[in-house]
């Protein structure tokens, strides 16, 4: 212990040098020899507080030196070694913070939050030749503020409270992936409900909007995507206030995100709140006649495409949430959710009946690879599918939407969709699934289904070519598969 305590001694005299001398290379190589010993645990817990109250002089020292350095008639000559300092200050800083709560709580108490800052933010507006020399000390700066807030409360109150919302979004838009990437990391340590309940104010909109634009040109940067899943698409406000500001495309990233979430393993307690389910059925049936231009090419613009695109991807998430998901259920019951899906498959049945176009029938399955995955750019490769689908959720042990569809005329409908498209995988199947639960229990709709059988209205042949009979059975009518030897 006491070849600690000298070598604090001999470190403390040798930093104290640093902020009573005209800056020179030595005084970095100071600064280096403290950084190396803050590595060790063992001299990292014994460090004193002088040492740390002299580093804070030090800093502070760098903060009036670049402040000035920004002023009408810089020194831009001192400006690289100030910047090499104010780096390896902070590799400093943030080398005593790891695992070592009591460095934090000094760092905390001593003032170091409050200068790091400011540091960071005269880093983002120094003038220098080449902005490369600035990425170093960000980095490291922000670096230290993560060390600093993991596992202590106090200091990411701290970090939050002087750092929300500009210099967060400066952090964060900051042209070097690393720095974004280490500031995405505070963000997320820092985030807890009440925080992401301020970042839903419309005036703190835009940090929340620079983490789904992240996610989006940036999506193998995990700490945005940790975020959006662990935090954001947990309130219904944020979910809201997001959604209105977005672009179409960026809309797409933020329901991608929704429905990667929804297929976790877990997905039951995947933590988005019925409300934000509530928000995007309202959403689907108020926009999903804009999917109807791609078929007469009115989408001329990118805007119209992206608008379309995302209604299809409302749908995907909707198809999603009703897969059998006991906290979304209720959206069997949301007004006239089932009555839009319906009729929207009518109209999409008959454009693409009517002529050729991109929701029309096809048998192309060239464009289907050796897994079954197709590989046509059709932005609506499955839209007519999924509409079917989600009734056939919609209709799963419920009367009343049973009989609702039955009064909308979308049985036949539905029956007419039996035949395989390969604009539409499997949509086969989710017509033989929606069938099934739509006559399940159903009298009046299995009546209805064995007399267009009897009347000659609906060709079975579709289905019995995938393996199933419709069967009249005692007044029912089942769906059952054809025995092989049949």
């Amino acid at each position: 212990m006491a070849a600690y305590i000298n070598g604090n001694l001999d470190i403390s005299a040798s930093i104290a040098g640093i902020f009573k001398e005209k800056h020179c290379p030595g005084h970095l190589q100071v600064l280096k020899t403290f950084t190396t010993a803050l590595r060790d645990k063992e001299y990292r817990d014994a460090v004193e507080e002088e040492a740390f109250s002299i580093l804070l002089k030090v800093q502070s020292q760098l903060c009036d030196e670049l402040q000035a350095a920004s002023s009408e008639d810089p020194d831009l000559q001192s400006v690289p070694l100030q910047l090499q300092l104010a780096a390896e200050c902070f590799r400093a800083q943030r080398n005593s913070c790891v695992q070592s709560a009591r460095n934090q709580s000094l760092l905390r108490e001593l003032g170091f939050i409050d200068v790091s800052l400011k540091l960071l933010g005269l880093l983002l507006t120094t003038n220098v030749e080449s902005r490369d020399d600035i990425f170093e000390p960000l980095r490291c700066g922000i670096q230290f503020l993560g060390n600093l807030a993991v596992g202590n409360q106090m200091c990411k109150d701290d970090i939050w409270r002087l750092s929300f919302p500009n210099l967060l979004l400066q952090l964060l838009s900051v042209d070097d992936e690393k720095a974004v990437s280490y500031a995405s990391m505070v963000l997320h340590t820092c985030l807890d409900e009440a925080k992401v309940e301020e970042v839903s104010e419309p005036q703190n909109i835009q940090l929340a909007l620079r983490v789904m634009e992240l996610c989006r040109i940036q999506p193998d940067l995990d700490w945005t995507v940790l975020i959006a899943t662990q935090h954001f698409l947990k309130s219904s406000a944020l979910v809201e206030s997001m959604y209105s500001g977005m672009s179409h495309h960026e809309r797409v990233t933020l329901l991608e995100l929704l429905f990667a979430q929804l297929r976790e393993e877990d997905s039951e307690e995947c933590g988005i709140p019925p409300s934000v389910a509530r928000f995007l059925a309202s959403t689907f049936q108020n926009g999903c006649g804009a999917v109807l231009t791609l078929a007469t090419g009115s989408a001329s613009s990118d805007e119209v495409l992206q608008e379309a695109l995302t209604v299809i991807s409302l749908l995907d998430v909707l198809c999603e949430m009703t897969s059998d998901l006991r906290q979304f259920m209720f959206l069997q019951n949301h007004p006239d959710l089932l009555v839009t899906t319906v009729e929207l498959l009518k109209q999409v049945h008959a454009i693409g009946k009517a002529s050729k176009n991109i929701f029309s029938a096809a048998q192309n399955f060239s464009s289907f690879s050796g897994d079954g995955d197709s590989s046509s750019n059709s932005p609506v490769i499955s839209f007519k599918a999924h509409l079917i689908r989600l009734i056939g959720n919609l209709c799963h042990s419920n009367t009343n939407n049973q009989n609702k569809v039955r009064e909308l005329e979308g049985i036949p409908l539905v029956l007419d969709n039996c035949n395989i498209d390969s604009n539409n995988p499997f949509i086969s199947q989710w017509a033989i699934f929606a069938i099934r639960n739509l006559l399940e229990n159903n009298r009046q709709n299995q009546e209805l289904v064995a007399a267009l059988e009897r009347r000659g209205t609906a060709d079975y042949s579709a289905l019995r070519e995938l393996g199933f009979l419709v069967e009249e059975r005692d007044g029912s009518l089942l769906l059952k598969p054809v025995k092989k030897d049949s």
